[in-house]
């Protein structure tokens, strides 16, 4: 191949392949780069060693030369406290890899998502200056194309791509990321997403990482691509998995080789490597394609190609209206019964069929409280629907789970027919009863409500079309217990904007507290429960006001349970909890009543006065 005079990548792909080099950071950890340093920081304090695998790729076949700054933007290199280092490295890594590559190959620069991998907080339009910033500089150092990789997002890229295009007329190639062959992690078809990317300017486009040569296939096989478009693969080495004891890529050179003139046959003129690959792995593409001409791309016939929109898909019927259907029509009663801390669940249900025969419409299950393990709310939910016809309400904690583990529950409530849930961030693991535990916590509460009403679009958490929508009715908490009501406001408007239905407040104990929350939250929209917990003794009531995060109680309801001791503390603690209940019946059509200590027999009383006051109120405003 003779590059000596280059054309433009886009007009030499017109009529041939090009070989791509592969893995970098695969190369460095191989020549002992540890895990945790930026890659990308040994353009500037180890330039040698980047120049030498360059040469290596080169020297397998590679035309194509990647430089060094895949993680070069602000976001990651401030990990390492070199963010102000973005244009230095940036530079210096393309000077590195026009000396190891000669004039007969292309030198494109490489800008990786800042997400990368990681869930969305943030709005992506605060990425714009960044991506600017890195290709900027890249393009002042003298490249031939930039390489935007990597993207799990189609958005991301779409937003990359808006920023860039304005600043070159070089060529930018556009490969996304995906977790599961066929679609993003924000949806959309490889379909859709081809034609979105050639729309906003790409002149190449195709796929990397994650996916394995067979995958990256598949991935083609079942995708439409826009007629004249230029594409790309740069397959993983497989998937990494675990072999005598070490982590590594399965997929040998020859394999490679193989996979490289299957992809021809779909079309794709630019073929490299990503994770895993090494010199061997271009060396045996560069082999095998050599002499070889492009083949026009073909797409398969309709009936082949993606699998139909999740619009399409079943919903299963609710049998029963959901606790946001009930408090549009009067007073709803929610009830929260703990879970045992035992394997005897005897004592349970029968507090939970009491609850349930007193009027309560819903009874929520605290997911392990306080960080205290208790048996697992979605098994005594399963129990109590299906033996006994109580809608259970479980608490979802960001702690306990990672995001494998959370999706995993969240179909498995799906299953049983658990539609109703509360999405809480969950007590720290140290201040429960096994401190050695890890807190998980992959997601804030706020993701964690996306992701759940994202299951409700037929869409997994990693993007991939589901068979069926779910159909989960998601709640969110709120403590007006704070010294800044109006910042714990914005916090849950976020939480509504996330698609929380309803809301259940942490409890209070004074009337004023109640008309505050009321005339804080009658702006948002959705239903909100209004928490009230009887006390049972003054030393319970100091606990919560000095102790438990989220509660505090009024100096009156902290006086007044001093005075009383034994079963007269409970009668004064029911006496006071009705009196906050006479209020909040005016207020709110939403109640939510803790349980304390289990002691159902309070909340089952607490039941039939909400329902015997509501009854009152209904007929004096008929009168």
């Amino acid at each position: 191949m003779d590059l000596t005079t280059k054309k433009d990548l886009r007009e030499y792909l017109q009529d041939h392949l090009l070989v791509g080099d592969g893995a970098m950071a695969t190369q460095l950890y191989r020549s002992g780069v540890p895990v945790g340093v930026s890659f990308e920081e040994l353009c500037l304090t180890n330039p040698r060693l980047v120049h030498d695998v360059h040469k290596a790729y080169y020297e397998a076949g590679a035309r194509l030369m990647e430089t060094n700054t895949f993680g070069a933007n602000r976001d990651a290199l401030a990990r390492y406290g070199l963010e102000h280092k973005v244009t230095r490295i940036n530079r210096v890594a393309v000077t590195i890899a026009r000396e190891a590559a000669q004039d007969d190959a292309y030198v494109v620069g490489s800008i990786g998502s800042i997400l990368a991998g990681r869930v969305r907080k943030k709005v992506l339009d605060e990425y714009r200056d960044q991506f600017e910033e890195q290709a900027i500089a890249l393009l002042h150092a003298g490249v031939d194309g930039l390489i935007l990789e990597t993207f799990l997002d189609l958005e991301e890229l779409l937003l990359a791509i808006d920023v860039i295009r304005p600043l070159t007329g070089l060529p930018l190639i556009c490969q996304l990321a995906t977790l599961d062959v066929g679609r993003t992690r924000d949806g959309y078809t490889l379909t859709e997403a081809f034609s979105h990317l050639q729309k906003a300017g790409a002149d190449i486009i195709g796929l990397n990482c994650r996916l394995g040569p067979a995958e990256i296939l598949r991935s083609f096989e079942s995708a439409r691509v826009p007629d004249g478009a230029l594409l790309s693969a740069f397959p993983n080495a497989g998937r990494l998995g675990l072999s005598d004891g070490e982590y590594a890529y399965k997929s040998s050179p020859e394999y490679f080789a193989e996979s490289a003139l299957r992809l021809r046959e779909q079309g794709v003129r630019l073929l490299g490597g990503c994770c895993g690959t090494t010199p061997d792995h271009v060396r045996a593409m560069a082999e095998a394609l050599k002499g070889l001409a492009p083949q026009a791309r073909v797409n398969p016939p309709d009936e082949l190609t993606e699998r139909p929109s999740v619009s399409s898909f079943s919903v299963r019927d609710r049998q029963k209206p959901s606790i946001v259907e009930r408090v549009k029509t009067g007073t709803t009663i929610i009830v929260e019964f703990d879970p045992p801390k035992d394997l005897d669940t005897e004592g349970f249900l029968t507090g939970c069929c009491e609850l349930h025969k007193a009027g309560a419409d819903a009874i929520t299950l605290a997911d392990n409280s306080l960080a205290n393990v208790r048996m697992s709310n979605m098994a005594l939910g399963a129990i109590m629907k299906s033996q006994y016809g109580i809608d259970p309400l479980v608490h979802i904690a960001c702690r306990d789970r990672n995001l494998i583990g959370q999706q995993s529950h969240l179909m498995g409530l799906h299953a049983l027919g658990i539609d109703q849930v509360l999405v809480v961030t969950g007590d720290p693991s140290r201040f429960g009863d096994l401190p050695g535990a890890s807190s998980v916590f992959d997601v804030t509460s706020f993701d964690l409500i996306r992701m759940v009403k994202q299951l409700n679009e037929g869409i997994s958490f990693s993007g991939r079309p589901l068979k069926q929508k779910a159909q989960f009715i998601v709640g969110a908490a709120f403590n007006p217990n704070v010294r800044h009501i109006e910042a714990a406001i914005k916090r849950l408007e976020k939480k509504v904007e996330a698609g929380a239905d309803f809301i259940m407040t942490q409890p209070v104990y004074d009337a004023e507290s109640i008309r505050l929350v009321h005339e804080a939250t009658k702006h948002i929209g959705i239903p909100v429960f209004i928490g009230i917990m009887p006390l049972t003794s003054s030393r319970n009531a100091e606990f919560l006001h000095n102790e438990v995060p989220g509660i505090k109680l009024s100096d009156e309801a902290r006086e007044r349970m001093k005075r009383v001791q034994g079963e007269a503390a409970r009668q004064e603690g029911l006496k006071m909890a009705k009196e906050l209940l006479d209020v909040a019946i005016t207020y709110f059509n939403g109640i939510y009543l803790i349980t304390p200590f289990n002691y159902y027999a309070m909340s089952v009383e607490l039941i039939q006065y909400v329902r015997q006051q509501s009854h009152l109120l209904k007929a004096a405003a008929k009168a």
